[in-house]
């Protein structure tokens, strides 16, 4: 009980929130040129993005997103690392405080001084964070709905016995309020 009554005040209130859900976005540029695009039939949507990086074309089609090169309407292969560092840096310049500088780089995930995993995913040109802020929380939520074991029935058994354990507390709590107020 103490343990859902603290975390449900942690939920309520939201401290340090705003850091660790703090959505990350590539920096866009103003297109200053006129581009000319001869699209797919096949895509569905498209969108046209200027980064630190140059043009991209971002394309949906049948629901998988595609970052398209511009110049040959190809898939755009996937930048050098030092590429992927200018970028991810051009995104975080604005709040070091919380994303420092980055450290190392492991395929698409970067590593910053301030703990914090950045993840580019290419393919819509957006970026992920999370921090150590983060998996606090996510652990008090584990803890909040009983997920402790990492396999869904188990976890389903404790959330399903912990919430009939609060009601029998609960009506328990009401029928001794009861005989005491006739007594």
């Amino acid at each position: 009980m103490l343990g859902w009554t603290f975390t449900g005040i942690i939920f309520l209130t939201k401290p340090g929130y705003e850091g660790a859900y703090h959505q990350l976005a590539i920096k866009k540029y103003p297109i200053d040129s006129p581009v000319n695009i001869s699209s797919d039939k096949s895509w569905d949507e498209i969108k046209l993005v200027k980064s630190i990086l140059g043009l991209h074309i971002l394309v949906k089609e049948e629901g998988n997103s595609k970052n398209i090169d511009p110049d040959n309407l190809q898939v755009a292969k996937l930048p050098s690392e030092d590429k992927i560092i200018k970028l991810v840096t051009d995104a975080i310049e604005g709040n070091t405080e919380r994303y420092g500088k980055i450290e190392s780089i492991d395929g698409l995930t970067l590593f910053t001084n301030t703990g914090i995993e950045i993840t580019l995913n290419w393919n819509t040109l957006s970026l992920s964070q999370h921090g150590n802020d983060r998996r606090v929380i996510e652990t008090l939520y584990k803890i909040h709905y009983l997920q402790w074991t990492g396999w869904d029935i188990p976890n389903r058994f404790m959330g399903i016995a912990g919430l009939f354990s609060l009601a029998m507390l609960s009506i328990f709590g009401f029928v001794i309020y009861l005989k005491s107020a006739k007594k």
